[in-house]
């Protein structure tokens, strides 16, 4: 049984901790930029509200290989680890890096200062930006069978009837925003939705 939930720390904030089991490859869906200590928060697929808030160096790995313009980063991919060799006040505290990244054609190595006096190389090399994950959705309250053969689709605001498979795959969609797959089965004049999964929408 995979404990790493357990441990994972309380915060505002994708943390350094959080990334103890192993890198983690994240998708970004949007960033904000504030005026404030950590001025920029990268919000990705499955964050649970908890950001990237890259330190100053790693925002300056991110200008170097995409540009200046956040707009860009969306539908975009990093792959981020924890470091603990990061200092902090002379004390190794650990910290989150950049090791992978999409939209480069190449390894990127740039000089970074890693202490007062002393400036280092450091490299992110590309990556591919990870297949749009699958999510199995409940049906219920979405779909019902009914017993003339045909297929109701709910939605908040509607109620539609559909006789073919088909139908109920594309009315489905509409309804919850996104492509999905169906496996349906008929038996005596009615169907029986077996699987309903959609899709995370292409960026």
């Amino acid at each position: 049984m995979d404990i790493s939930n357990t441990i994972k720390p309380k915060s505002d904030q994708l943390n350094a901790d959080d990334l103890i089991a192993g890198p983690r490859d994240i998708i970004i869906t949007a960033v904000k930029v504030t005026e404030s200590e950590q001025p920029v928060s990268i919000h990705f697929e499955g964050d649970d509200g908890k950001p990237y808030k890259p330190c100053k160096s790693m925002r300056r790995v991110i200008v170097a290989i995409w540009g200046a313009d956040s707009k860009a980063y969306t539908g975009r991919a990093l792959r981020l680890f924890c470091d603990s060799k990061v200092a902090f006040g002379g004390a190794q505290v650990g910290g989150i890096r950049i090791s992978h990244a999409s939209h480069i054609d190449k390894a990127f190595t740039m000089a970074l200062t890693t202490t007062r006096a002393k400036r280092s190389p450091y490299t992110v090399h590309p990556m591919e930006v990870p297949a749009a994950p699958v999510k199995t959705i409940d049906a219920t309250g979405i779909i019902e069978a009914t017993g003339d053969g045909a297929v109701t689709v709910k939605g908040a605001k509607k109620t539609i009837t559909a006789k073919a498979s088909a139908e109920i795959v594309e009315i489905a969609a509409g309804l919850i925003g996104q492509t999905c797959d169906m496996t349906m089965a008929q038996s005596g004049g009615a169907f029986e939705i077996l699987t309903l999964k959609a899709h995370a929408a292409d960026t």
